[in-house]
């Protein structure tokens, strides 16, 4: 017969609230396939454990004195182990999730979250799988559908400003002193960016969007 307890998943938690990480270790203390086999209050105690225990799962808060959770997430992933992090945190805003994201956490949860979820979550992590807080997986969601700026280049807004003011290709070419082929070119790249496809609506929709100053 296995024994369970090779078997269970190793966690440290670290959480500068001290009633806060003591919360954590009692929700997740009768989990059979969980054990919780250090704790810290900062970011440094929490890679210094990592370090000396190589969990499978390092559960850590996002903001904590030292070295707060992200500074600890990025060397934590740059150690010789396999340990995968966990953000649990109260702060949801797009900055905080990228930021953890970006430095290597698998997942990050909400201080809201039940037993259930946080005990699933912590398994899901020990396998690799990306883990999300209902509510941080819409705010990412909502932001990668949200589109991307339109950004012109320097040239393309003095070619654009200066259809606003009227003038035609071969006279845009004697203001800014280039090609009229190389005007058509800017333009037929304003076209795309703007997706559009006249000079008219470029000019238009340029404004709308703040890329040329309303004169």
């Amino acid at each position: 017969m296995t024994d369970t307890a090779y078997d269970r998943i190793r966690v440290v938690v670290v959480d500068d609230h001290a009633v806060m990480r003591a919360g954590v270790i009692a929700l997740l203390t009768n989990e059979p396939t969980i054990e919780i086999v250090g704790e810290g209050s900062d970011g440094r105690e929490g890679v210094d454990l990592v370090e000396r225990l190589a969990p499978d799962v390092a559960l850590l808060d996002l903001r904590m004195p030292v070295l707060d959770g992200v500074a600890a997430t990025t060397e934590i992933v740059a150690l010789p182990v396999a340990t995968r992090v966990l953000i649990l945190t109260t702060y949801d805003t797009d900055v905080e999730i990228e930021r953890a994201v970006e430095a290597g956490a698998v997942g990050y949860l909400l201080k809201d979250t039940t037993r259930e979820q946080l005990a699933d979550a912590i398994r899901s992590a020990a396998r690799g799988e990306t883990v999300l807080a209902p509510k941080v997986a819409e705010r990412l969601v909502a932001r990668m559908r949200r589109p991307e700026p339109v950004v012109l280049t320097a040239r393309e807004r003095d070619v654009l400003h200066a259809v606003a003011d009227g003038l035609s290709n071969a006279e845009i070419g004697r203001r800014l002193v280039i090609g009229e082929a190389t005007v058509k070119t800017h333009l037929l790249r304003v076209f795309a960016k703007l997706d559009v496809s006249d000079r008219t609506r470029a000019v238009v929709v340029a404004l709308e969007q703040g890329l040329l100053a309303r004169s």
